[in-house]
C-alpha cells in the first residue's frame, strides 16, 4: 500500500509543473505522442490546403502578366470592406507560421524521442521502412530551407536579381531564367511530392480515417495529390526555360 501511494505520488509529482500544478489537458496531450502525431496530422492538412490553393493561383503565370499581377493585386484586397487592405492576408500568413511551426516543432520531438526509444543495436527498422519514410526528416529540412530561400526571392525580393515590388510576373520570370533558381526550386518541389504522400498517408491513419476499405482510396489520394502538385509547380520552371512563358 505504502508502495502504490509512493508511486501515485511520483506520479504526480512527474507531471507537476515548476510551479507545482497539475499540467492543463493541452499540455498532457501536447506532451504525448499520438498529441504530437495529431498536431502534425492537423498542421499539415493546413499546410497542403494552402499548397494547393497557391498552386492555383500560380497558374494563372499561363495567362500572362495581366492574369498573374491581377491575380496577385486581388489577394491584396481579399477582405474589403469588412477588413482593411492586405488584412486577411497577413491574417493567412500568421496561420500558415503557426501550423508550420507546429508541424516541424513536432516532427523534431518525435524524431528525438524516437531516437531515444530505439536501442543502438537495433538495425533492421530502416531496412523495413519505404524510402519516403527515411526521407521525410531530410525532406522536412530541404522544405524548411527552401520556405526562407523563397520568402527572400519572391516576397521581399532579396536574392532576386531583376525583382521589382508590385510585378509578381516578371518576378517569376526572372527567377526562373537562372540555373540555381530552377535547381533550388525544383529539388524542394521533388521533396514536397514524397513529403506530401507519405505525410497525407500517416495523417489519414493518425486521425482515424484509414480502414482495409479506404485503404487503396487514401493511397491513391496521396499519390495522385503528391504528383498534382509536384508537376503542377515545376511545370512554370519548365515554361520558363523552355520559352513557353517570357
Amino acid at each position: 500500500m505504502a508502495l502504490t501511494s509512493e508511486r501515485a505520488g511520483q506520479r504526480t509529482e512527474d507531471t507537476a509543473t515548476p510551479n507545482g500544478r497539475e499540467p492543463s489537458r493541452a499540455a498532457l496531450l501536447w506532451g504525448s505522442t499520438i498529441g504530437k502525431k495529431a498536431a502534425m496530422a492537423v498542421s499539415g492538412g493546413v499546410l497542403i490546403g494552402y499548397l494547393v490553393l497557391h498552386l492555383i493561383g500560380n497558374l494563372n503565370v499561363f495567362a500572362g502578366p495581366a492574369a498573374m499581377d491581377g491575380y496577385a493585386a486581388w489577394l491584396r484586397t481579399l477582405g474589403e470592406p469588412l477588413l482593411r487592405r492586405e488584412w486577411l492576408l497577413w491574417i493567412a500568413r500568421a496561420v500558415l507560421l503557426a501550423a508550420a511551426v507546429v508541424h516541424g516543432t513536432a516532427a523534431y520531438q518525435l524524431s528525438r524521442r524516437d531516437l531515444r526509444a530505439r536501442p543502438v543495436g537495433y538495425r533492421h527498422t530502416r531496412a523495413r521502412s519505404s524510402y519516403a519514410t527515411r526521407t521525410m526528416r531530410w525532406g522536412g529540412v530541404i522544405l524548411g530551407l527552401f520556405i526562407v530561400w523563397h520568402i527572400l526571392d519572391l516576397t521581399t525580393l532579396t536574392v532576386n536579381p531583376r525583382g521589382e515590388a508590385g510585378h509578381p510576373y516578371e518576378n517569376l520570370v526572372a527567377t526562373f531564367r537562372t540555373w540555381y533558381g530552377d535547381l533550388v526550386y525544383i529539388v524542394a518541389m521533388l521533396a514536397l511530392g514524397l513529403h506530401v504522400r507519405h505525410g497525407f498517408w500517416s495523417a489519414a491513419q493518425t486521425l482515424g480515417l484509414s480502414s482495409r476499405r479506404r485503404e487503396r482510396v487514401l493511397k491513391a489520394t496521396a499519390n495522385l495529390l503528391a504528383l498534382a502538385l509536384t508537376a503542377g509547380f515545376v511545370s512554370i520552371p519548365i515554361a520558363v526555360m523552355t520559352g513557353a512563358v517570357k
